[in-house]
């Protein structure tokens, strides 16, 4: 499995590209509508709410760190 290493989102005149990149420098763009792109934001916080101890410091309650 590939691990993810940056990401970004961009705008367009009417949807969004989201910006993959893989620690072996490997780039993926996806186009997602406002619909799509919200759909994942919902998820993502649904999945970190269910998860949160997993996924939280115990001390500080900070997220994992993210990669540079």
């Amino acid at each position: 499995m590939k691990q993810l290493a940056r990401f970004a989102i961009s705008v367009r005149a009417d949807d969004f590209v989201i910006h993959l990149e893989d620690t072996a420098g490997e780039k993926m763009d996806f186009a997602a509508s406002p619909e799509q792109l919200d759909a994942i934001i919902d998820a993502l916080d649904e999945m970190l709410s269910d998860n949160e101890e997993a996924f939280l410091g115990q001390d500080n309650g900070d997220l994992l760190p993210r990669p540079n």
